[in-house]
């Protein structure tokens, strides 16, 4: 079952989330099948999460209040009240301090349901990871988010539970898309440079993340950028493991599904949010890269 573990029980929870080793490191995972949803105190975190670990599932988290200091990668931030954070697989974080009065709302993917459900779909996985873990949003913005944990936990906690894995592919999607369009407006990276190429690959990623609904071309990332279309290709394809094209692709289907799933759009006005004028093109578009078509989709 996938039930929402409450904060009074979160310090068992984290335990076992935590027992595995791997170098003396320890592994945070998702014990309790593919996802878990809840909230912890300040003072509790600091009593359990004082020592590095790195992350083998997906962390989505929100600072509701306090404040909190920690380092992620080899990288120093604080947190403040409506901070929100993305934790990607494979990063190692060391909690180092909690306010007392600090309150965490979170949501954790399994590294089960990653490998299951982010094949096709890596936008976050991959181009966000170069942005800051960190994005500091609105006040109305962070009220958004709040009530939308607090309806996951509410379908989650029914019984019989409105939520199942299934489900939560649509909600894991709605995060991504929602933390690109945070990160399109702020400029930190998680990983600073090391080359030319390393940089050439964040400044495209971070560029497909800001025009990938209106510029579908390779060609038009290039001008931008003043490299030729065949230096741009050859410096993506050998630091990532996808092309450059892949790359803008994905980030538009990912959009579109969560689009489809959690909006009562018109496929049309979708296509038009999407850079396609014609409907019909962005039909077959859709299918040739998910194997059917949008309303197929939706109506999955």
């Amino acid at each position: 079952m996938h039930i929402r573990k409450k904060s009074s029980i979160f310090a068992a929870d984290l335990y076992t989330i935590i027992k595995m080793k791997e170098n003396n490191i320890p592994i945070v995972d998702c014990p309790y099948g593919d996802y878990m949803i809840g909230d912890a105190s300040g003072k509790l975190m600091n009593e359990y999460g004082r020592y590095p670990c790195k992350i083998s599932c997906g962390v989505y988290a929100m600072l509701v209040r306090g404040t909190a200091h920690a380092t992620i990668n080899v990288t120093e931030y604080d947190f403040k009240a409506n901070d929100i954070l993305l934790l990607e697989p494979g990063s190692f974080l060391l909690i180092r301090e909690f306010s007392d009065d600090a309150l965490v709302y979170w949501i954790v993917f399994g590294s089960k349901f990653l490998e299951k459900n982010t094949v096709n779909n890596r936008m976050s996985l991959s181009a966000l990871q170069l942005h800051s873990p960190k994005i500091s949003v609105s006040e109305n913005h962070a009220q958004v988010l709040c009530s939308m944990y607090q309806s996951i936990t509410a379908a989650l906690n029914a019984r019989p539970t409105m939520l199942d894995s299934e489900k939560m592919v649509h909600i894991f999607n709605l995060l991504q898309v929602s933390y690109s369009k945070y990160a399109r407006e702020q400029d930190e990276y998680l990983i600073k440079p090391m080359d030319r190429r390393t940089e050439i690959y964040q400044e495209y990623c971070q560029l497909v993340l800001k025009h990938y609904n209106e510029w579908h071309h390779v060609s038009q990332y290039a001008e931008a950028m003043r490299l030729t279309l065949p230096h741009l290709c050859s410096t993506i394809k050998s630091v990532g493991s996808r092309t450059a094209g892949d790359i803008i692709i994905e980030a538009i289907i990912t959009d579109a599904k969560s689009q489809l799933k959690i909006t009562n759009l018109q496929i049309k006005e979708i296509a038009l949010s999407l850079g396609f004028d014609n409907v019909a093109f962005f039909n077959r578009f859709f299918k040739s890269h998910v194997g059917v078509t949008p309303k197929a989709y939706r109506n999955g």
